[in-house]
């Protein structure tokens, strides 16, 4: 390999960099020790993953050609190797490595893995879109990677991006306790109901800003990537079980939130119920699906789930036909509780949250009848600014990350 066969990918990589904006940076970015050898980040397509490594490159190097990026998907490595790469780019001085959409390339653990162990200064920072194919990775590469997972935007980080309120993330037990004087604090700068409509509608994924009004039409097609590229990447599925798996997101898209019976949905795909169980965790894992269970979920143990909902309130405005308001105000907090907490489906109330504090989801009428008496119970309450004593109001639980 000469210099010169690395134009393609090293024009790509300028072009890119020279794109990517500086100023705001997702809540995980400053969580990342970016000082371990080989770090990998994954999540969701669309959440800003690239723009994160792009970010990183241009805050750490004042000369970009002192690393380099790479996407695996790129058209240049069907004629050349990611291992031949690195050996050249190491032997010239090149000692870190970004690496985008590592789930395109085959065999990419057991590459990394014997990167890792060839060249004792090399430093890689890799992502994925397919949540899946990172943790299903065949070698195990737990003992020299550290992990994280980029979730959707929340309502905090959109406020921000919008250049509405900048703030830090509030904890959740300072949530419950404080949320009047923090309510008051931001509701003294802004119509925040305004902009939380705004958000439910558009602002998980960055992508907004640049898709313009078309931006719903690239949310579905995020999804069919995931469901048509990212999971065959996973294991070998056939192209039956692809449609079944479009079939299977479009039925709870307009059923949401479902409460599915496993043996009749099964049915109605022509599959069997633990054929029908690997799908829903699968596309759960890749969170275009949220699934409640009564026990905590696992992805080792697939039980059946007490409802089903999408991953969160964009896709809902891209995928259901009429869009319940409960569902969307349901849809919202098990979003954002997520990542930051495990969430059960309760004897009584809405969501159970780690493991502890008891929650009803509902209009700014709701209130305390069906969770009286309990300890440690709250309601959200959607179309309030501030609140009071255990009613919070819902758009608050969106300040968490």
């Amino acid at each position: 390999m000469e210099l010169s066969d690395l134009r393609p990918i090293a024009d790509y990589y300028h072009s890119k960099l020279a794109q990517v904006a500086p100023d705001f940076k997702r809540y995980l970015y400053t969580q990342i020790n970016w000082d371990a050898r080989v770090i990998g980040i994954k999540g969701e397509r669309g959440v800003g993953k690239t723009t994160m490594l792009l970010q990183r490159i241009r805050e750490k190097y004042t000369n970009p050609d002192d690393t380099f990026y790479i996407s695996l998907d790129h058209y240049w490595f069907k004629t050349h190797t990611l291992q031949e790469l690195v050996t050249f780019l190491y032997n010239h001085g090149i000692t870190e490595i970004y690496i985008d959409e590592v789930h395109k390339y085959q065999d990419w653990s057991s590459i990394l893995k014997n990167l890792y162990d060839q060249y004792a200064d090399l430093r890689i920072v890799y992502t994925g879109s397919s949540t899946l194919e990172i943790d299903y990775s065949k070698v195990d590469m737990s003992r020299r990677q550290t992990l994280y997972t980029l979730k959707g935007m929340s309502f905090r980080e959109y406020l921000e991006y919008e250049g509405v309120i900048k703030m830090n993330p509030v904890a959740l037990e300072s949530l419950l306790s404080s949320h009047a004087s923090i309510a008051m604090d931001i509701i003294s700068k802004t119509k925040i109901l305004k902009e939380f409509n705004r958000y439910l509608e558009h602002g998980v994924y960055p992508f907004y800003k640049e898709a313009g009004s078309d931006f719903l039409v690239r949310l579905k097609e995020v999804v069919n990537t995931v469901i048509e590229s990212d999971m065959p990447a996973v294991e070998k599925i056939t192209y039956e079980t692809i449609e079944k798996c479009k079939k299977l997101f479009m039925i709870i898209a307009e059923k949401v939130p479902m409460q599915p019976n496993a043996e009749r949905l099964a049915a109605s795909l022509g599959t069997t119920r633990d054929t029908l169980l690997r799908i829903l965790y699968k596309l759960d894992k890749a969170e275009i699906l949220e699934m409640l269970t009564v026990e905590l979920k696992s992805y080792k143990k697939l039980v059946n789930p007490a409802k089903i909902y999408l991953g969160n309130t964009n896709l809902m405005y891209a995928f259901t036909p009429k869009i319940e308001i409960g569902t969307l105000r349901e849809t919202f907090f098990i979003d954002q509780l997520s990542a930051v907490s495990t969430v059960q489906m309760p004897a009584k109330g809405d969501f159970l949250v780690g493991g502890k504090h008891l929650f009803e989801i509902g209009g700014p009428g709701k209130d305390f009848e069906q969770i009286a008496g309990i300890p440690d119970s709250y309601i959200a309450a959607d179309e309030i600014e501030t609140g009071y004593g255990a009613k919070i109001p819902l758009w608050m639980f969106g300040l968490l990350y």
